[in-house]
């Protein structure tokens, strides 16, 4: 059983997906064993109180200085005893500590095809702002492993999905998250505990 630590920063719509990919049995051989988050008033946290999973905050705010923060959340997910880390968006940089104990472990979701869209800066609504003033037909999310860079892991899976004519950056993180977030970041997981993906 493929034990996972979910690392969040705000509503947990992807969490969501998970969990509930778990129990309708698409993600098998997989059970979430911690949700941390870096924000105390993230609803994720509450999504994992209601489905009785461990959900702890740490915040940056808490310690005296970022080295300290990042020994605790380091300490945080490996009380979770976690074979994969999820970053669902999570807006922390990990750090190096943490990469390197568990390098190639920890996959995050983007939403972009990568390369296009990404990197330093681009996350929540920037990344569909950019894309509607560029004038993209097609854009989508990426699952990808984590290392040392932002956003320039190996990639697990990409989905696409259609930029309306009358699309908001609100409306089209919405469809991204929908049509391609919540089916691939899921699919990733189950992958991964089944042996079917290697990273």
């Amino acid at each position: 059983m493929l034990r996972v630590a979910v690392l969040v920063s705000g509503g947990g719509t992807n969490l969501q997906a998970i969990l509930d990919a778990i129990d309708k049995g698409s993600i098998r051989n997989a059970r979430v064993t911690a949700v941390i988050s870096n924000n105390p008033g993230a609803y994720a946290l509450e999504r994992a109180k209601k489905h009785n999973i461990p959900a702890v905050c740490i915040s940056p705010k808490n310690y005296e200085d970022r080295a300290a923060f990042h020994q605790a959340l380091l300490g945080a997910v490996e009380e979770s005893k976690a074979d994969l880390v999820v970053l669902a968006g999570c807006l922390v940089v990990i750090p190096p500590c943490m990469i390197q104990k568990y390098r190639g472990r920890i996959i995050n979701i983007h939403p972009s095809l990568i390369p296009s869209f990404c990197g330093t800066g681009y996350y929540g609504l920037k990344v569909h702002q950019e894309a509607l003033k560029r004038g993209v037909k097609v854009t989508g999310a990426t699952v990808h492993v984590v290392d040392e860079g932002t956003d320039t892991g190996p990639i697990i899976l990409q989905k696409a999905v259609e930029v309306e004519k009358d699309d908001t950056p609100e409306s089209l993180q919405r469809r991204v998250m929908e049509q391609a977030e919540w089916v691939i970041l899921p699919k990733a997981i189950d992958m991964i505990a089944n042996g079917e993906c290697e990273v």
